[in-house]
């Protein structure tokens, strides 16, 4: 059973991102450490989240875990 958007942004939000909005349904969150670790939702919160959207979310938590965890 595929997650909700609004459960996808609840993870990145406690994750520290941000986001900015966009035209209609559209956002852009966004890690303010690394601004090219960024994606744009499209559909609302209720929708059914694509598997697309799954797997940018994991990635984009990972890219910020090994990010933190690596400071020179």
């Amino acid at each position: 059973m595929p997650e909700k958007i609004r459960q996808l942004k609840s993870k990145l939000r406690k994750a520290g991102f941000t986001y900015r909005p966009a035209k209609g349904s559209h956002t852009v969150w966004f890690d303010p450490s690394d601004p090219e670790n960024d994606f744009t939702f499209c559909g609302h919160d209720g929708d059914d989240a694509d598997k697309y959207q799954e797997r940018a979310v994991r990635n984009m938590l990972k890219r910020a875990k090994e990010k933190r965890q690596w400071n020179p």
